[in-house]
């Protein structure tokens, strides 16, 4: 894997399956999807189950965890954002705990598949889109007209700001899949370079300390990354549901 950083996100069928033609295999990336949805619910279960006046660790945890999230929506999109709470907070858990399985060695990342997070992109502009014209019927285009435009100028504008709205779910899918897929192969490739170093003897073991210390620095700096794109997403998410709530400019 050392040798080949991309080996680490190849999908390989674990039960094979074919119906008609249609692979559907269940696969690696299958598996760490259900052990996200497990770990997640186990996390929040486990933490919740003997709730206590003075909460203990895991508790303290799994409430600071919801009251940072409510409190990510509140600020984004207001009150009435939190009718949207359980969706939000559930693709956060799911993409948190999907890039904490992949901080372990030999472990799969779903998030590093561009598959897996335009899916989840697509989700939230749909909801968005959905709920959108369920509330505000055709005014809900007004998201794509802004107050104050000069008439002239207004068709510009409305050009940009519908290119605007349609590369959200690009963006989106995008940024969490190349941060995950990027952290990774760099980690790969410092580590294929220790074991080349330390195959050379004790000047290559030497020379393997530098590499040792970077891939340390970015394991850290992964872990950080892994929380920040949750986060990210998360906030994004609350930002697009508030154009849902409140289209107007």
């Amino acid at each position: 894997m050392a040798n080949d950083p991309i080996k680490q996100f190849r999908i390989e069928p674990i039960v094979p399956v074919e119906i008609g033609g249609l692979d559907l295999s269940f696969t690696n990336s299958s598996l760490f999807m259900v052990a996200t949805v497990v770990g997640a619910s186990a996390f929040l279960i486990a933490s919740t189950s003997g709730r206590g006046l003075v909460p203990g660790r895991w508790q303290s945890a799994a409430e600071m965890t919801y009251e940072f999230v409510a409190q990510t929506l509140r600020d984004s999109a207001g009150n009435d954002g939190m009718r949207f709470f359980p969706f939000v907070f559930s693709l956060f858990m799911f993409i948190l705990v999907a890039n904490l399985w992949g901080m372990i060695p030999y472990f799969f990342t779903v998030t590093s598949h561009i598959i897996i997070t335009a899916v989840l992109a697509m989700a939230v502009i749909l909801t968005v889109v959905f709920f959108g014209f369920w509330k505000h019927g055709l005014g809900f285009l007004k998201l794509f007209v802004p107050s104050g435009v000069p008439g002239v100028l207004l068709p510009f504008i409305v050009v940009i700001e519908v290119l605007s709205f349609l590369s959200r779910p690009i963006s989106l899918s995008i940024r969490l899949f190349a941060n995950m897929l990027a952290g990774h192969i760099t980690l790969k490739v410092f580590a294929g370079f220790v074991v080349s170093l330390g195959s050379l003897g004790v000047v290559g073991v030497i020379g393997a300390i530098l590499p040792v210390l970077a891939i340390i620095a970015l394991t850290a700096l992964e872990f950080l990354v892994a929380a920040l794109q949750a986060y990210v997403f998360a906030i994004l998410t609350s930002l697009y549901l508030n154009d849902a709530l409140h289209p107007s400019h």
